[in-house]
């Protein structure tokens, strides 16, 4: 066999047992990772290239290898569901960086975790002065998690003494592509005429539609491929 064609062979190989692998590790190895499933994510990503293009290696041997870094991962996994103190091994401990407005500097100095960051993470929260802050802890993910000071907090319908009307549903994706999600009808006795009659007040056809969607209030969003847009703001 040509050696591009081993390799073709072999990439195909690789890549699928890397999805398998992922299905099997569950969606939290493929978001964002604790110090453990980024080590697991880099192994199986060295491995699965070492079985598609190192042909010296023999299949079996680069399988057995993905395998049992698959199966140690999802043992470990397993093992840390039922037990805290695994999970504290495996996963570490949050840790607070803000206290009632102030930096806590050593517990910075022990993550390496720099004012600069700090400092980065706080913008992406809309926090642009630490005084606002009541706790800021660092997730065991790498994330920042901030809580305001009372004072500083959005105002919400609770605090107003309004009146909130329930939600007990998603929203309901109708049409995808131009094609009508046939399930997500049926899951919620939707009939085709109802969708086609709410297009006519429209004068929109299913064709014409990339996204459609009923929203918790009744109301559908509706997106064509014509957006009659002439001066697109996307287009360089």
């Amino acid at each position: 066999m040509p050696d591009y064609i081993e390799v073709i062979l072999r990439s195909l190989l690789a890549f699928g047992l890397l999805l398998i692998g992922a299905r099997i590790l569950g969606k939290q190895t493929v978001s964002r990772m604790t110090m453990f499933d980024f080590v697991t994510v880099i192994s199986l990503g060295a491995i699965a290239a070492n079985l598609a293009f190192n042909i010296s290696m023999k299949l079996y041997q680069t399988f057995i290898a993905l395998s049992l870094f698959v199966g140690i991962s999802f043992l470990i996994a397993i093992f840390s569901l039922k037990s805290q103190k695994a999970r504290k091994f495996f996963a570490g401990d949050p840790t607070i960086v803000i206290q009632n407005g102030k930096i806590l500097e050593n517990n910075m100095k022990k993550m390496r975790y720099t004012i600069d960051y700090l400092s980065q993470q706080l913008r992406e929260k809309d926090v642009f002065r630490i005084e606002e802050v009541l706790f800021a802890i660092v997730e065991t993910n790498g994330t920042l998690t901030v809580l305001k000071k009372p004072q500083f907090r959005n105002v919400t319908r609770q605090d107003l003494a309004l009146t909130v009307n329930p939600e007990q549903r998603l929203p309901i994706e109708l049409i995808m592509d131009g094609e009508i999600i046939q399930e997500n009808l049926k899951q919620n006795n939707l009939s085709q005429e109802w969708l086609h009659t709410e297009l006519q007040k429209r004068h929109v056809t299913v064709g014409e539609v990339v996204y459609a969607v009923l929203a918790i209030n009744g109301n559908i969003y509706i997106d064509q491929y014509d957006d009659q847009i002439h001066s697109p703001m996307d287009r360089e």
